[in-house]
């Protein structure tokens, strides 16, 4: 393999469909989103862990429904009368201002006179919001859900192998493997090690090869404890 030199470039994340990798953790999630016909009053709740890959499925969607993907931070700005597509909101695990909460309640009614579908995109169920305002929290709490499960081995090497790819850098395949053993079966896990990994390599100009990965992955393990 030739040598992979380190050069600080910068990080493109690629969204499209072709770069997204099924596997049984989140296939049902591929499906209920390509169906939109399926969703209660038109509206579902896609959630998972951090680094699951929902914004990623959300952008696929939105592709195809030719949607807008925004914030509950944005909604307050938003133009809810003239919204005349689908929409995705993030919503933050933090609770929501006041006047979040109330525009929110107005999309939704919105969304749902004009039969459009409307996507929330968050960690945890709705149910499981902190709202203040009754009459949002029903509506949410009645949102249909589906969730992006665990991570299985094959969507570990194949989510690692992207943002590899994302940062620009060819890995040696048997270096995948070793890391999804090595490291922690999580999305979130993974995405610090790939940026460790990244900075290791440039702060020393040398490839990242196993030796440098196991020391990445001690010094992790420290930093944990």
């Amino acid at each position: 393999m030739p040598e992979q030199l380190a050069f600080q470039l910068p990080v493109r994340t690629a969204l499209g469909r072709g770069d997204f990798f099924v596997s049984g953790a989140n296939v049902l999630a591929v499906q209920r989103l390509d169906d939109t016909a399926t969703w209660t009053n038109g509206k579902l709740a896609l959630i998972g862990p951090e680094g699951a890959g929902k914004t990623h499925l959300a952008h696929v969607w939105a592709e195809q429904q030719k949607a807008e993907i925004t914030d509950t931070a944005s909604l307050p700005d938003l133009d809810i009368p003239g919204l005349k597509a689908a929409l995705a909101i993030e919503v933050p695990g933090t609770a929501l201002s006041t006047t979040e909460e109330e525009a929110l309640f107005h999309l939704h009614n919105h969304m749902a006179s004009q039969k459009l579908p409307l996507l929330l995109i968050a960690r945890t169920p709705p149910a499981r919001w902190t709202l203040t305002l009754p009459d949002l929290k029903s509506r949410m709490t009645a949102t249909d859900v589906v969730q992006i499960d665990a991570p299985d081995e094959a969507l570990l090497s194949a989510v690692l192998v992207k943002l590899f790819t994302d940062r620009q850098l060819q890995i040696d395949p048997t270096l995948i493997a070793y890391l999804v053993t090595h490291s922690d079966r999580s999305f979130a896990a993974i995405t610090r090690l790939v940026a460790a990994l990244d900075a290791a390599a440039l702060a020393q100009k040398r490839p990242i090869t196993r030796p440098l990965a196991r020391r990445v992955l001690d010094n992790l393990d420290k930093d944990a404890r």
